[in-house]
């Protein structure tokens, strides 16, 4: 009997490599137009955020009565940070608030007044001169660090360990300084406060405009972005005028 030829069989499998789970989905900010969009739209609503808080502050300021009544009522100020604290929890977790128009630029809108409305109360404490002064030095390293994020080759995103460590630093110096103040501690630690924070701008800027994200970055989240560099400048601006006041 002659010997049959075998047969066989060849199975085309799945290639292995292949990207699953989403992963060949092309991220949105590798289009220029995308990323051009959300940055604009950062750019706007910090600004927004910006007028409306300077302008809270020079309202506390100038309007004796006001600044008077703040300075006989402690309880205003202390009764604005749960209020604080609850909309960038909001924020921060709720991303149908942050994505959802109009909530986001309401919910925006309300947590600006509050902070203006601190900032605005702290203020009060200082004389109008270190506040004007204060005012100006943020300005300027806030235009100085955004052009110098948008121009260096350092990549501030790969050190967000490391602010974290010193952040953690500086609110265990601040305790420090809490219970036991004096002039040179002060000095210190606003130094420090003011050099973390201005770090965090560049990284905030940065992140911003990176065009791979680490993580998912949503176009919708505008707002969120537009959050996080606010409060760096107006924590840089918190301790410059600590920095600068004549108060020891």
């Amino acid at each position: 009997m002659a010997h049959q030829p075998a047969d066989y069989v060849v199975w085309l499998a799945n290639d292995t490599d292949a990207p699953q789970n989403g992963e060949d989905k092309i991220n949105p900010f590798n289009n220029t137009t995308i990323r051009r969009d959300f940055i604009r739209k950062v750019f706007f609503v910090l600004t927004f955020q910006l007028m409306i808080t300077l302008g809270v502050i020079c309202l506390f300021i100038f309007c004796i009565p006001l600044k008077t009544w703040v300075l006989l009522n402690p309880w205003f100020t202390y009764a604005l940070f749960p209020i604080l604290f609850a909309l960038i929890i909001i924020l921060s977790c709720c991303e149908n608030v942050r994505h959802k128009v109009p909530a986001n630029f309401f919910f925006l809108f309300i947590f600006t007044l509050v902070e203006g409305l601190l900032l605005g109360a702290v203020t009060v404490f200082y004389q109008a001169e270190e506040v004007m002064w204060a005012i100006g030095g943020t300005a300027l390293v806030t235009w100085g660090l955004t052009l110098f994020a948008l121009q260096t080759k350092i990549d501030f995103t790969s050190f967000s360990a490391i602010l974290w460590a010193v952040f953690l630093m500086l609110l265990l110096y601040g305790t420090l300084y809490f219970f036991m103040p004096s002039y040179w501690l002060r000095l210190i630690y606003a130094s420090l406060g003011t050099l973390l924070f201005s770090v965090y701008l560049v990284f905030d800027i940065q992140f911003m405009l990176k065009r791979s994200h680490q993580y998912d970055w949503n176009p919708e989240e505008y707002v969120f972005a537009a959050l996080n560099v606010y409060l760096d400048i107006v924590n840089i601006f918190v301790f410059i005028l600590e920095l600068i006041s004549q108060d020891q």
